[in-house]
């Protein structure tokens, strides 16, 4: 029991650095709509880097700290006299980058998806593995689209309408993925479950 609590103390830290990353990177496109006309943009360039560096850090992955690098650039950017521009495009690099993950791994194997569903699945069933794979590609042509809209946000639209649509539309499209996900997976699992019952009953019989 001790040991499962001090478990779980080294645990929390980690959930909520994750946790403020992601609060942070939800509440950026906002705090960009808010100091428009209030605040100077290289203030927000210097915010960019950071909440770019913090995000590396927790994650620990090679691809995050060369996001943090594309961050710096955009600011570099910004400070050179581009303004806001730079700074609206950090979603497309964020975007990018999970591409790069989730494409990576359809390349070299195996997908992420696969990954995660095996974290609680060890001997995932075949079907399991297709199906991972699947909504893995998936989640890439997410990325490409939700890449090319926060860019044409970002180009042509307002920033109001660019923070309503990173800051809001962007997780509802995502939130309904991952709502969409679960209800296919349900039904993969039960029909995997029906099929074993049948090939079950008729070695039986």
């Amino acid at each position: 029991m001790t040991r499962r609590r001090s478990e779980a103390g080294r645990l929390r830290p980690g959930a909520l650095a994750t946790g403020l990353v992601l609060l942070l990177t939800v509440a950026y496109p906002f705090a960009v709509a808010f100091g428009l006309g209030r605040i100077e943009p290289r203030w927000f360039a210097f915010a960019l880097v950071g909440l770019a560096l913090l995000r590396a850090a927790v994650s620990r992955q090679a691809l995050w700290w060369a996001a943090a690098a594309g961050a710096a650039v955009l600011a570099a950017f910004s400070l050179a006299g581009q303004g806001w521009l730079p700074l609206k495009l950090y979603p497309v690099l964020v975007n990018a980058v999970l591409l790069l993950v989730f494409g990576v791994s359809l390349w070299r194997g195996p997908p992420v998806i696969e990954r995660l569903a095996r974290l609680s699945e060890p001997a995932l069933p075949l079907e399991g593995v297709v199906y991972t794979r699947r909504v893995t590609e998936a989640w890439c042509l997410f990325f490409v689209f939700n890449g090319a809209a926060a860019g044409a946000t970002a180009l042509w639209l307002s920033t109001e309408g660019w923070a309503l649509y990173n800051g809001f539309i962007a997780y509802l499209l995502m939130g309904a993925m991952f709502a969409g996900e679960w209800l296919l997976r349900r039904r993969l699992k039960a029909r995997v479950a029906a099929d074993g019952a049948a090939l079950t009953g008729a070695s039986h019989g």
